[in-house]
C-alpha cells in the first residue's frame, strides 16, 4: 500500500507539469539552415559546333529579322556572338544558311548587325563568327542578415526556359544594341529630272533605313568617280533614303555605270526612271 501510495504521488506531480520529465526537445544542431539553389544560365563559346574567321559584307540594302549573318557551310540555325575584328565591336545574333551564292565574301551581314558592328555597306570587314550553347550554374543566394529569425524554406530549383533555335525564321533575334542615329541634317536636294532621251536614265544603289549607311554608300560610289544623290523619302510613317548615280546620256553610258557600280560591290542595282 505504501509503494502504491509512492507510484499515485509521482504520477500526479507528472501530470502538474505536463511530463516535462519524459518530453524534453533535444538541443538544435549546430550548422547554417537550408538555403534555395538558384540555376543561372549564361552563354558559353563552342567553336566546335561552328566558327568561322573571313571577310563579311553587308550590300548596303536593307534586311528584316534583325541581327543575323549567313554562311553556306552551316547545316542548321545556330546562335552566334558576332565580333567585328577591325573595331573591337560585337554583338549576339543568329546565323543560317546562306542560300544564294554571289561574287564575293561567303558571309552575308544583315542591316541591323552592320549598324551595331560598325560595317559601312559594299565595304568587306573581317568578322568571327562563334556558336553559342547555353551553361546552367548553381548560385547561392547570400544568407539572410541577422536580423531576420525565419527560417528560409527547403531547397528549391528556379529554372529559366531555353529558347532553342527552330528554324532560320525564329533563330534571327532582334539587336541587342542599336547604333545612336546621327544628327539630322539637311535634306538633299533631290536630283533633277534628266534632260537624256532614255527612259530609265538613272541606277538605284539602294534603299537604306538608315541615313548614315546610306550616305555611307554614296561615299564608296563617290570615291570610284560615281556621281550620287541621296533622296530621302517616307512609307507609312517611316523614313528612308535612296542612293540613285546618274544620270546617263546614252545606254553604253549607263552600261558601264552600271558595270562601274556593280563591280563596287552593290550586285543588285538597277536602272530607274528617276
Amino acid at each position: 500500500m505504501l509503494l502504491a501510495a509512492a507510484a499515485l504521488a509521482l504520477l500526479a506531480g507528472c501530470q502538474g507539469s505536463d511530463f516535462s520529465l519524459f518530453n524534453k526537445t533535444p538541443p538544435a544542431e549546430d550548422g547554417e539552415p537550408a538555403r534555395a539553389v538558384k540555376l543561372i544560365e549564361h552563354d558559353v563559346e563552342a567553336p566546335d559546333v561552328f566558327q568561322v574567321t573571313e571577310a563579311g559584307l553587308w550590300d548596303g540594302r536593307p534586311s528584316l529579322g534583325g541581327v543575323w549573318v549567313a554562311h553556306p557551310d552551316v547545316i542548321e540555325p545556330e546562335r552566334v556572338i558576332i565580333r567585328n575584328t577591325t573595331n573591337g565591336k560585337f554583338v549576339i545574333g543568329a546565323l543560317f544558311r546562306r542560300e544564294r551564292e554571289n561574287p564575293g565574301p561567303r558571309l552575308q551581314v544583315s542591316s541591323d548587325a552592320a549598324a551595331t558592328l560598325g560595317v559601312l555597306a559594299g565595304q568587306p570587314v573581317r568578322l568571327n563568327v562563334t556558336a553559342l550553347r547555353r551553361e546552367q550554374v548553381a548560385e547561392e543566394p547570400a544568407a539572410p542578415p541577422p536580423s531576420e529569425a525565419q527560417v528560409p524554406p527547403a531547397s528549391s530549383i528556379e529554372e529559366k526556359p531555353l529558347d532553342p533555335v527552330k528554324s532560320a525564321e525564329k533563330a534571327i533575334e532582334k539587336a541587342e544594341a542599336k547604333a545612336a542615329p546621327a544628327a539630322p541634317a539637311p535634306a538633299p536636294k533631290p536630283a533633277k529630272p534628266s534632260k537624256s532621251k532614255l527612259e530609265k536614265p538613272f541606277i538605284q544603289i539602294g534603299i537604306f533605313s538608315v541615313r548614315t549607311n546610306a550616305e555611307a554608300a554614296a561615299k564608296n560610289l563617290n570615291g570610284a568617280g560615281v556621281k550620287t544623290d541621296v533622296i530621302e523619302g517616307n512609307s507609312k510613317g517611316k523614313a528612308f533614303w535612296r542612293v540613285v548615280a546618274g544620270p546617263a546620256k546614252s545606254a553604253s553610258d549607263r552600261t558601264e555605270l552600271l558595270k562601274k557600280i556593280k563591280a563596287r560591290g552593290f550586285a543588285d542595282a538597277y536602272a530607274v526612271t528617276n
